[in-house]
């Protein structure tokens, strides 16, 4: 079971898929993302959020409970899309979706900006895969305009590097995991309330 840490949600629990295609983000780590997002980001109230990969959706389910208007949840996985679902129920979370596709077919077909997008992807995938992901969200404009973008990867895989046009801000390891964080390069002045990520 993996535990919402703070918001409306607080302290409730969540359940994560079984088997080993999930790998939920550890309790540690989704408190200092969120402590490190709410440095940059003050409220997170109105905000849009992007979760791909999203497994038990821990980090969408913590990113609503703390007042995103906007939470969609990425998953292709059977089982953790069926897992998703009962936790978004659970929950009753407002501006909560979940998404049953691929981040390469969710990249490929949307449109909206996001204020923050997290890909937690298997550690198996490749970076150039990845890369050609956030490449097509800048594409579609869903990565645009001052959006905060966060990648989860194995401590010990090679230095992770950004596609062009999402500039590097900070990187954390904790144990096995490394959080990298980066913005994109776009107009600081971009206005959030304009952020609404469309599901056709």
């Amino acid at each position: 079971m993996v535990r919402i840490v703070a918001g409306a949600a607080k302290g409730r629990r969540i359940a994560a898929p079984t088997g080993n295609g999930t790998r939920p983000t550890s309790d540690r780590m989704r408190e200092a993302l969120f402590s490190a997002l709410e440095s940059m980001l003050g409220s997170w109230h109105g905000m849009t959020v992007v979760d791909l990969y999203a497994g038990s959706g821990a980090v969408g389910f913590e990113a609503a409970s703390r007042g995103a208007a906007s939470v969609v949840l990425v998953e292709s996985d059977a089982r953790a899309v069926r897992t998703l679902k009962s936790n978004a129920a659970h929950l009753d979370l407002p501006g909560v979706r979940v998404l049953d596709s691929s981040a390469e077919r969710f990249a490929q077909r949307e449109s909206g900006r996001a204020d923050v997008v997290f890909a937690d992807p298997p550690y198996a995938l490749g970076a150039d895969e990845l890369r050609q992901v956030l490449a097509n969200l800048m594409d579609a404009g869903v990565v645009a305009g001052n959006t905060v973008v966060v990648v989860e990867r194995a401590s010990r895989d090679p230095k992770w590097s950004w596609p062009h046009g999402i500039a590097s801000l900070r990187e954390k390891a904790y144990g096995e995991g490394t959080l990298w964080y980066g913005r994109a390069a776009g107009d600081t002045a971009a206005d959030s309330t304009d952020s609404a990520v469309d599901v056709n």
